[in-house]
C-alpha cells in the first residue's frame, strides 16, 4: 500500500522537531480537530517501567467484562499500527491513512507538531470515532508536559520510578517524581507503586494538595507470590487467591497488584467487573517483547525477548532469568543498547548472567556500536561482536544448541527488529 508507506514517512519526518515538552501545541491541534479527547473516559499511566504490563492487564480484564477498550502505547515493536488498539485489535492501515490526513489538514505550519504530538492527536481522533470505553493512555516520557496529559482521566497511575531521561526530567528521583506526578488531577484517584522514600513523598504530597485519593501498593493494595508460581491479590474490594498470569517474570504479580487497584477504581465508577473477569484477564493477557518466549522449535533453542532498556528493567530481568534458563544447559545473550543509556550499569547487571554475549545493534541511529558495548562490559566476559542483528541471532541459535536458550535484550528497538524477522522466518 504505497500511499500508506508515503504517509508514514511523512509522519516520521516530524521527528526532526525532536522532543518538545509542553501541552500548548497538542491543545491547539486538538482544538482544531473538535477536541475529540473530551468525549473519552481515560486511565492515564506514567512510570519508568511497568506501564505497558499494567495497561495490558487492565485492558484484558475489561475486555473479558465486555468493554470495547482503547489502548495507546509507545514505542511500537514491529508495526506502527501497534500503537493504537480498540478491543484488542490494531488500527487498520486504511484508518491510519484517513485519520492522519484529517490531522494534517489542521496542522498550523507556524506551530509544527512533534512526531509524538501528531500521533497522540491521531489516537484521540480514532478512539473518539470508535467510542472506545475506557481508553488506556501511556505517557511517552515524563508526564506533566507529555502530550497525553491533555486527557481528563478517571484514574491516574504511576507504576515505578527509576533514573531515566534525566536531561529532560531532572537529575534525581525527586525531580523525576515531580514530572510523573504531573498527571495527577484534582480529586481524581491516583494508584501508584512507587517505593523510594523521596519519590513517594513527592507523589503523595502532590496528590494531597490536589485532594486526590491515593491508592498505594503495599499499603492499600497487596500481592503475595506463592511457591507454585501463582499469587494472591488483596485490595479494598477483592481478595483473590491463586491467580496466574500469562506474562513471565517475578515482577508481574507486582504489576497485577497495580492493575487490581485500577480495576477497583473503575468498578467504583460503575464498570461491571467481577472476580472471574480478573482471573481470565490475567491468565490470557499478552504484552509482546517483555520477557516473551517467541520460539522453541524442535531441534532449536528457546528464544526469548525482553526490552530491558534501563537499569530497573535490567534488574527485573536478572531476577527472572531462572524462567529464561529453565532446564537449558547454555544461555546466549544478544545485546543491543541505545548509546545514551547507562551502559556500564546495564551491562554490568545483564552480561554476567549469560554463558556468552553477542553484542550487536538494531538499525537505529541512537544504537551504540557493538564494540563500544564490549568496552563498557565487565572484564573477563566471553563475547563476540556482530553488527548485523539478524546474523547475531543466527549465531546465538547455533551457539546455544537445541538444549540451550537465546535471550535478545537491551532495548525495545533491538527486540522489535528481532521480532520482525523472527515472525517471518
Amino acid at each position: 500500500m504505497e500511499q500508506y508507506q508515503e504517509n508514514l514517512k511523512k509522519i516520521y519526518e516530524l521527528q526532526k522537531f525532536g522532543i518538545k515538552l509542553g501541552l500548548s501545541s497538542t491543545e491547539n491541534l486538538l482544538s482544531r480537530l473538535g477536541n475529540p479527547h473530551k468525549s473519552l473516559k481515560c486511565v492515564h499511566l506514567a512510570g519508568t517501567n511497568g506501564k505497558g504490563s499494567v495497561a495490558a492487564m487492565v485492558d484484558a480484564t475489561l475486555r473479558e467484562a465486555g468493554y470495547e477498550t482503547g489502548m495507546y502505547v509507545s514505542p511500537h515493536l514491529v508495526r506502527f499500527t501497534e500503537r493504537f488498539k480498540v478491543g484488542g485489535r490494531e488500527i487498520e492501515k486504511e484508518d491510519v491513512l484517513r485519520i492522519s490526513r484529517k490531522v494534517w489538514q489542521v496542522v498550523d505550519e507556524r506551530e509544527p507538531p512533534t512526531f509524538f504530538e501528531f500521533v497522540t492527536a491521531m489516537a484521540f481522533v480514532w478512539f473518539a470515532e470508535k467510542k472506545a470505553d475506557p481508553v488506556l493512555l501511556e505517557t511517552g516520557m515524563g508526564g506533566r508536559l507529555d502530550a497525553t496529559n491533555i486527557c481528563s482521566p478517571l484514574v491516574s497511575v504511576i507504576t515505578t520510578l527509576g533514573l531515566e531521561h534525566q536531561e529532560y526530567l531532572g537529575p534525581t528521583l525527586a525531580h523525576i517524581a515531580r514530572e510523573k506526578a504531573g498527571i495527577i488531577k484534582p480529586k481524581v484517584p491516583c494508584v501508584h507503586g512507587v517505593l523510594q522514600k523521596s519519590a513517594k513523598k513527592v507523589i503523595e504530597d502532590t496528590a494531597r494538595s490536589l485532594e486526590s485519593p491515593v491508592v498505594a501498593r503495599g499499603r492499600d493494595i497487596f500481592f503475595r507470590r506463592l511457591k507454585d508460581g501463582s499469587f494472591n491479590l488483596k485490595g479494598r474490594k477483592w481478595d483473590l487467591k491463586g491467580l496466574r498470569t500469562s506474562l513471565a517474570g517475578r515482577h508481574q504479580p507486582s504489576n497485577a497488584c497495580l492493575a487490581l487497584g485500577v480495576l477497583e477504581e473503575l468498578s467504583f465508577h460503575g464498570y461491571e467487573i467481577n472476580e472471574e473477569h480478573i482471573r481470565r484477564g490475567l491468565a490470557g493477557v499478552r504484552w509482546p517483547g517483555r520477557l516473551d518466549k517467541v520460539s522453541h522449535k524442535e531441534g532449536e533453542p528457546a528464544i526469548w525477548l525482553d526490552g530491558a532498556h534501563n537499569v530497573p528493567a535490567a534488574k527485573a530481568l536478572v531476577e527472572s532469568l531462572d524462567e529464561v534458563r529453565g532446564a537449558s544447559s547454555r544461555l546466549i545473550m544478544v545485546l543491543g543498547v541505545m548509546a545514551d543509556k547507562d551502559l556500564r550499569h546495564i551491562l554490568g547487571l545483564l552480561t554476567p548472567a549469560a554463558d556468552k554475549v553477542i553484542f550487536s545493534r538494531p538499525h537505529y541511529k541512537r544504537a551504540a556500536d557493538p564494540q563500544v558495548l564490549a568496552e563498557a562490559a565487565p572484564r573477563g566476559l566471553d563475547y563476540e561482536t556482530e553488527k548485523d542483528l539478524k546474523e547475531a541471532v543466527k549465531r546465538a541459535v547455533r551457539l546455544a544448541g537445541p538444549d540451550g536458550a537465546v535471550l535478545i535484550t537491551g532495548s525495545l528497538f533491538t527486540v522489535g527488529e528481532a521480532l520482525s524477522f523472527l515472525e517471518t522466518d
